[in-house]
């Protein structure tokens, strides 16, 4: 047996031990997802029988990540710095990279297995999948949307690229895993002319798979403020003219990295379910990519919702997996079960990932999409095993000990996810 495997083996019995609880979403060999485990066990440290019953519920559920990541392949380092070698700029690299981690589990076998491992061990149904870089360039967007495809395309024996919400009921029925494509941005023309040539390609790209996209990404844009801009100026008239297109075209509306204003006009200017869909509670962690209870509240009032995601420096209050429990128990019961969901905004990272060095000694500029206030991503990281994407299971544990009804945890894991789906798409269908 491989030295991975055998420890992997040895921290399983150790964790069979500890529960006395035998399910088949503790079995991996996988070393990484059997450490994180054992971590969020042991911050949570259930009973036998609330580990049980949460496994056995989060089995027999259809759970829907509301923003998250397939699981990343590790590059091909050999190519990678042979390209950066020859000089290849950051532009060149970036993608080269995002091509690889994106697309290695359709061509390699050994990151195949792995991709297959961890989607088992998360128990996920569907992933509404980033597939859109940050901002609003049509051909920017474009890039990652083509490596989602080609991904669904290639795995289809395991994989669906789900168009509506029936794809993701049907892959729940037949024990497979989807992928539904959030854009990350609102894709405009920047020719300036017409209101409709520049919203033009909002359906466009509903056409070719985007069922969300993000009004802004941390910084300004022609649509509103993001999350990071100090003067916090709200929506944009174009921005009101976009989210009534995305309501149109059958588009989610989504503010995770939106500023409040924003986030509360978008809300107010909605008519379809629109939601925050990887943020935390300001109320808990009063983080700039926290929500207030009043847009909170705006966001519920169109029929939406809010996923909290796993980023400990958003979640604050011990940065870990009971942490991400509190923020989902308070939208819960300050706004009901019928508005909360899970976008972890982390993904599976494969075991065959190793660093490349850049001996290069250049110094990479700061991204525009990165100009954070100072100390807003300063904060404990320590909890961030216990969040890991193949943690899923246990993030259901977590409700079962705070005593949701099995329904209510239900709704929370996807059921809330898919409704709004649903909502987006009743205009669409006519249209």
């Amino acid at each position: 047996m491989a030295a991975g495997s055998m420890a992997a083996a040895l921290c399983h019995r150790r964790l069979q031990a500890q529960t006395a609880v035998r399910h088949p979403l503790l079995e991996t060999s996988h070393p990484g997802i059997a450490k994180a485990r054992d971590a969020g066990l042991a911050v949570l440290k259930p009973s036998p029988a609330q580990l049980q019953h949460g496994l056995e519920l989060h089995a027999q559920s259809l759970v829907f990540d509301a923003y998250g990541f397939a699981p990343r392949a590790g590059l091909d380092v050999e190519q990678f710095q042979a390209v950066m070698a020859k000089g290849a700029s950051d532009e060149v690299l970036d993608d080269l990279r995002e091509t690889m981690t994106m697309t290695r589990a359709a061509k390699v076998t050994e990151e195949r297995e792995e991709f297959r491992e961890a989607m088992r061990c998360g128990g996920v149904t569907c992933i509404f999948q980033n597939a859109g870089e940050e901002g609003h360039d049509p051909l920017r967007l474009m890039k990652r949307l083509a490596h989602f495809t080609y991904l669904g395309d290639m795995l289809r024996d395991t994989l669906i690229r789900a168009s509506v919400p029936d794809d993701i009921e049907r892959a729940r029925a037949e024990g497979k895993q989807c992928l539904y494509l959030t854009g990350n941005g609102v894709p405009l023309r920047e020719r300036w002319q017409t209101v409709a040539e520049e919203l033009s390609y909002i359906r466009l790209f509903f056409e070719l798979g985007i069922r969300m996209m993000h009004v802004t990404y941390n910084r300004r844009n022609m649509l509103g403020d993001g999350c990071a801009e100090p003067a916090n100026g709200g929506l944009s008239d174009l921005g009101r003219a976009a989210i009534a297109e995305m309501n149109k075209v059958g588009v989610i509306v989504d503010v995770a990295h939106s500023g409040l204003r924003t986030s509360l006009e978008s809300a107010q200017a909605s008519t379809r379910p629109m939601v925050a869909s990887h943020t935390v509670c300001a109320a808990l962690n009063p983080h700039i990519r926290a929500k207030t209870d009043e847009v909170i509240k705006a966001i519920c009032d169109t029929g939406g919702l809010v996923g909290i995601c796993c980023i400990p420096n958003f979640l604050g209050r011990g940065s870990n997996i009971a942490a991400l429990i509190d923020h989902v128990d308070y939208v819960a019961k300050t706004f009901g079960t019928d508005h909360v969901a899970i976008g972890t905004d982390v993904a599976h990272t494969s075991r065959y990932s190793k660093p490349v060095a850049d001996k290069s000694g250049r110094k990479r500029p700061e991204r525009f999409a990165a100009l954070w206030p100072p100390g807003s991503l300063d904060g404990s990281s320590t909890g961030r095993e216990t969040l890991a994407w193949t943690n899923w299971p246990l993030f259901t544990v977590g409700l079962v000990m705070r005593g949701y009804k099995d329904e209510e945890i239900q709704k929370i894991l996807g059921g809330n996810m898919l409704r709004v789906c649903r909502a987006a798409l009743e205009t669409a269908a006519a249209t």
